[in-house]
Formats: structure tokens, sequence, C-alpha cells
């Protein structure tokens, strides 16, 4: 691999919602459109990206039907501090509740997941953060479903990487070696109406992983921090799914491609949302594969620790353990 500057790309977007620029998988203007992108912006719709229309709506109904169970069944799979995998209570997690940020807890419920890791991976002999998932026998194919979503998703964040090594002027795209046992999640939510004036469906923050893949749900409520310090909601094509750059893509690009603040603000009616969030292998350090661009300052962000410390302080017990990692606040 070489390591130069990136090449100056000008082009122009196939559109522009709601702030959000749309771009076309499919048209020839693919590479300068999304570093324009994630340069300017940090959000993007992409529309040619060959996830079938169908899986989506699959995945929608999915989840609302495990939202939709009775109370007792959702306890009976809630997340446990030993494994971060299950249901996550309204209200549930340290970071989301108001005696932590001065705002009511975040308005959500949640039902978290993980790379399918086989039962005798030697990786779970390296790092605790690796298991199988929480399969419901209550939701019918929820493994099938899930799993054939998820494999769509890898294809199509592979694919992303290799556009943005591209872009960045790399000569391959050497991040693809490092998602052989990745860390990378899957969050299904649930965000019930909230009146007006109500605090958030989920506050105001940065990703922490390297991509983050969303279909949005037509109910609306994503809002995103433009450059002038303003709010947008966020609107795009039906067939479009939104990808943003986390604080893992952020550091690899030298800081050209920042983790860009959203939140969700739910008035509408019932919203649901399944975004997959792409991490690497619990082995990687995080650095910049290009020069960093003037003014931009980071520090390395080893995968697992970084992980297990998200993981960790999302107990009401647990307190940071180091202020060294972005953990996805606006202050960093």
């Amino acid at each position: 691999m070489t390591n130069h500057s990136p090449p100056t790309l000008t082009t122009t977007y196939t559109a522009m919602v709601a702030g959000i620029p749309v771009v076309d998988l499919q048209s020839g203007e693919t590479i300068s459109s999304l570093d324009r992108a994630w340069r300017e912006v940090g959000f993007v719709a992409i529309v040619g990206h060959c996830i079938d229309q169908d899986l989506f709506m699959t995945m929608r109904s999915l989840t609302k039907r495990l939202f939709s169970l009775k109370a007792r069944d959702k306890q009976a799979y809630q997340i446990t501090s030993e494994n971060y995998r299950g249901f996550v209570p309204l209200g549930f997690f340290n970071p989301n509740r108001g005696d932590i940020s001065g705002h009511k807890a975040d308005a959500y419920e949640a039902f978290k997941l993980h790379w399918e890791c086989p039962p005798d991976h030697p990786v779970r002999r390296e790092c605790a953060l690796y298991g199988g998932n929480r399969w419901l026998p209550m939701i019918k194919d929820m493994e099938k479903t899930i799993l054939a979503y998820w494999s769509a998703c890898d294809s199509l964040a592979q694919h992303l990487l290799s556009l943005s090594a591209s872009a960045l002027g790399l000569d391959h795209s050497p991040q693809e070696r490092w998602f052989t046992t990745p860390l990378t999640n899957m969050t299904l939510l649930y965000y019930p109406p909230q009146p007006a004036g109500a605090d958030f469906g989920i506050h105001p923050h940065k990703d922490t992983n390297v991509f983050t893949l969303l279909h949005p749900d037509p109910v609306g409520g994503l809002e995103v921090l433009d450059p002038d310090g303003s709010w947008l909601s966020v609107d795009c094509p039906p067939e479009a799914l939104i990808v943003n750059t986390g604080e893992m893509m952020e550091v690899w690009s030298g800081g050209r491609y920042p983790a860009t603040p959203h939140r969700v603000i739910n008035q509408g009616p019932d919203r649901y949302s399944f975004p997959y969030f792409m991490v690497p292998n619990h082995d990687v350090v995080v650095e910049p594969l290009i020069p960093v661009k003037p003014g931009f300052s980071y520090a390395p962000l080893p995968v697992g620790a970084l992980s297990a410390e998200v993981w960790r302080t999302n107990w009401p017990d647990k307190t940071p353990q180091t202020t060294t990692f972005a953990l996805g606040s606006l202050d960093n």
C-alpha cells in the first residue's frame, strides 16, 4: 500500500433532498460524488445499491413484530452486562438518562445484534465481545431474515470501503483485511410517538464506527447538524439507503470525512429503524491512512478496547476508564 495525498475530485450530485446529497452507485461519477458528500455533509442517500426493496420491507415488518411482543417475552431476552445482545428497555442505558445530560432518557426501545461468531471460532478466546445472537423462537424467520439483510449490508459496506479508498488516493483498500472477524453490529429500534417539545428519541451524537447504513422510516425524525449549526430534517427517495461516516472513518481519512452529529426527534407515528454499524476486527488500531488535513487532531482508536468501553459505560454503575477515546460525544 502506498499512502499519498488524496486527489482533487470535482463533481455534481445526482440530486439534493433536505440538505442530503443523493448519489447513484451506478453513475460514472460515483467516486467523486461520494467523496464530495462525505467531505461536505458526512451523510449521503445512495440509490443503485442493489439491495432488494422487498428485503427492506421484510426487515421493517420483522422489527414491528419484535417490538409488539409482550413485556414478559422482552424481559426474558433482555441484555445483560455479560451479553450485549437482546432487548434494551425504554430509557435503559446510562448515557441516555437525564442524570447524565440534563435531558430525559432517550425515547426508544432496542434489540441489539452483533456479527454472528461461530461457537468454535478461536477469536472468542481472544475477546469477550464475540458470541452468538439470541434468536427469538416466537418471531418466525428472524435469523434467516436478519442474516440475509446483514449479508447484503456487508457486501455494500465493503464496496463503499473500496470506493472511499479510491477517493482518498489509496492504491487499494487496506481496510478489507481488517473485517474478517468484525465487531460490526446492528440495532433494531422502536421510537414511540413524542409530544411536541419533548426530549430526544436519540440525543445528538456522532457514530463511532466506520460506516452506518440506514434504511429510513417514512415517518422521518432523523436530523443532521449542518456546518452552520442548524439541524436539518433528513428526507430521501424511498428506495435510497442513508450512509454516514463515523469517527473511525474520520480518522482513517485523516479528518477529511467528518463524523457528523445527528439526532432523532419522533413527533409522528410509531417509528422503526434497523441501522447497521460497520466496525473492524477487535485487534485493529484505527489510524490515518493518508496524511492528516491541517488542524485535524486524533488519538489512535484500538477497536476492541473502544468497543468494550462503549459497552461497559452503558451501565449505570460504570464510569469511563479513559478520556482518550472518542465515544460519539459532540465535544470531540
